[in-house]
């Protein structure tokens, strides 16, 4: 069964961490270029003084510019999320959203710069706003992209 960015979707909601998390993926892009991310803060997901838990507002902006990566440069690459900054400027209250986007041409600059098996790393950059549309954090994931390493047909 071929991963269609509907039940990539609705997988990643109803997977335990991001389920119990208050983490809804509400859509990827049909050609896998933007997603967007909603955290629904509850008595679940809020801190002490009854806002965003901060590791919560980081879990729902993990997977995410790995996976529009790497499902855009296919099999042919190692594409791995190897680090992650937040930058947390307001209280986050109610329902938070986080949009994702990687063009084709960030890829094809990915693509073209990891030939021949180098190592690339890549930040990337989102916001997290709150239902008013005001910024509540600030967020870069680190990608590491790399081609693989085709294997010699023996000899």
């Amino acid at each position: 069964m071929r991963m269609t960015p509907r039940r990539l979707a609705i997988g990643m909601s109803l997977w335990i961490p991001n389920l119990f998390s208050g983490i809804r993926v509400k859509r990827f892009a049909s050609d896998w270029t933007s997603a967007t991310v909603e955290l629904h803060v509850n008595v679940f997901t809020r801190n002490y003084v009854r806002t965003a838990f901060g590791g919560s507002m980081s879990a729902m902006t993990d997977p995410y510019f790995f996976m529009l990566v790497r499902h855009q440069l296919g099999r042919d690459h190692v594409v791995w999320d190897t680090r992650g900054e937040i930058e947390f400027l307001k209280p986050g209250r109610g329902m938070l959203t986080a949009h994702f986007a990687v063009p084709r041409e960030k890829v094809h600059e990915l693509r073209e710069r990891a030939r021949g098996g180098a190592r690339v790393l890549e930040w990337f950059e989102t916001e997290i706003t709150d239902g008013e549309g005001d910024v509540v954090a600030r967020v870069r994931r680190e990608v590491y992209v790399r081609e693989k390493r085709r294997e010699a047909p023996a000899t």
